[in-house]
């Protein structure tokens, strides 16, 4: 499907703490600030909301996500955007299993869920620091792979971690994304040298954009996270990137200029994976 559409898009950049409430009035007003400066996409990091450890967050879980929902549903519907809720945790109803999910929540601009994505893949890493980390302790994994169209834009969802598993990706393209969302909580020992050329390696090969907005700076628990949120485009542009300060960054969709990438090379017509 052809796409002649452009989009303002932005993200926003946070140095998310503890405090929900503090959290959630400062994402407000960016939200706010990025549609006086006409922005018809907006998205928020990874744990936008609540920045604790994985234990905090999935006991902050319950009674949590209506209240958080409600507000950005809220800002949604007054600003007239589409609003991508970064990723807050989620107590689970479809199964018996108590661990909440990461899960990532795309809202229409009349405030409406279009989209709900939990996160598949967890982070269960230990780093050459000596920190380690078990998300799956206290996240479950989602199972599904999301996209979903507004406005004649298809766009994908995923979260941080997911960005090293190139097939989600390669799936989301085939699904028909033309812009898919990263919101991240990159640690800064891994994202000084593998955050930007994942975005651009995941844009390229897939032939989309990526709206990838992140936390940085150090958090509570003496996390440190990497930043530098970013605006990719199909040709692996970066047209925008965050300076180590909480802000918003801009980038524009052309729907004429990605047709015409897809069409010069056709990658997803070439591959044959039957061999694979």
């Amino acid at each position: 499907m052809k796409v002649t559409k452009r989009l303002r898009l932005a993200a926003l950049q946070m140095n998310s703490t503890k405090i929900l409430e503090d959290n959630l009035e400062r994402a407000v007003k960016w939200i706010s600030r990025a549609a006086e400066s006409g922005a018809d996409v907006v998205a928020l990091p990874e744990n936008f909301a609540f920045m604790g450890s994985d234990e905090d967050r999935a006991r902050m879980a319950p009674g949590q996500e209506e209240k958080i929902l409600g507000i950005l549903k809220g800002i949604a519907r007054e600003q007239n955007i589409i609003l991508l809720c970064g990723s807050i945790s989620v107590t689970s109803t479809e199964t018996t299993d108590s661990r909440p999910f990461n899960t990532s929540v795309l809202l229409d601009r009349a405030g409406n869920t279009a989209g709900v994505y939990h996160k598949i893949h967890l982070f269960d890493v230990s780093l050459a620091d000596g920190v380690s980390y078990r998300e799956s302790e206290y996240i479950q994994p989602g199972d599904k792979i999301v996209t979903t169209c507004i406005e004649s834009v298809t766009f994908g969802m995923s979260i941080c971690y997911d960005l090293r598993f190139p097939a989600l990706y390669r799936a989301l393209a085939r699904q028909g994304a033309q812009v898919v969302f990263v919101p991240a909580a990159f640690t800064l020992d891994t994202g000084k040298d593998h955050w930007l050329p994942l975005l651009q390696a995941r844009a390229i090969e897939n032939q989309f954009y990526i709206i990838a907005p992140a936390q940085f700076g150090r958090h509570d628990g003496d996390r440190r996270t990497f930043g530098h949120s970013a605006i990719v485009d199909p040709w692996g542009v970066v047209l925008a990137q965050s300076a180590e300060k909480e802000g918003l960054i801009y980038g524009e969709f052309d729907g004429e200029y990605l047709d015409s990438i897809r069409e010069r090379i056709p990658v997803l017509q070439h591959e044959r994976p039957e061999l694979y």
